[in-house]
C-alpha cells in the first residue's frame, strides 16, 4: 500500500508529500539547576493533510484551523505520539505542524491525527 501510494505521489504529484516528523528528548536540569537541552530527531516520512472530520471537529481542543493529516506508517521509521511535531517539506501544506490528536487505523497502514500549524 505504501509503495503503490508513494509512487503515485511521485508520478502525479501529491497527495503524499516529503515530510519528516521531529521529536525532542531528554533535557532537565543538572544538580547545579542549569538547563541541559535534550537532542532531536528528525524521521523521514510520507504525508497527506486534508480537511478535518466531523469526529475531530467535536473532539477537545479542536480550533478553527486545523487539520487532518496522514502518515504513512511504512514510510516513517518507529513509532509516534502526540509529542511529534511534522514538518511538511513541499506542497501546498509545507510548513511545521503541531500534532493535537493522533490515532492508528487497525490495519497499521497510517497514523492518522489533528493538527495545526505551529
Amino acid at each position: 500500500m505504501a509503495d503503490i501510494a508513494t509512487g503515485i505521489s511521485a508520478t502525479f504529484g501529491g497527495p503524499f508529500h516529503p515530510a519528516r516528523v521531529i521529536t525532542q528528548s531528554g533535557g532537565g536540569y543538572d544538580d547545579g539547576g542549569s538547563w541541559i537541552p535534550g537532542t532531536v530527531a528528525y524521521r523521514d516520512c510520507r504525508v497527506q493533510v486534508d480537511q478535518v472530520s466531523e469526529a475531530m471537529r467535536g473532539g477537545d481542543g479542536y480550533s478553527e484551523g486545523d487539520m487532518r493529516f496522514l502518515i504513512l506508517a511504512a514510510t516513517l521509521a518507529g513509532s509516534l505520539d502526540s509529542d511529534a511535531r511534522i514538518e511538511l517539506l513541499e506542497g501546498p501544506h509545507a510548513g511545521i505542524w503541531i500534532v493535537s490528536s493522533l490515532t492508528r487505523d487497525p490495519a497499521g497502514l497510517y497514523w492518522e491525527g489533528r493538527g495545526r500549524r505551529g
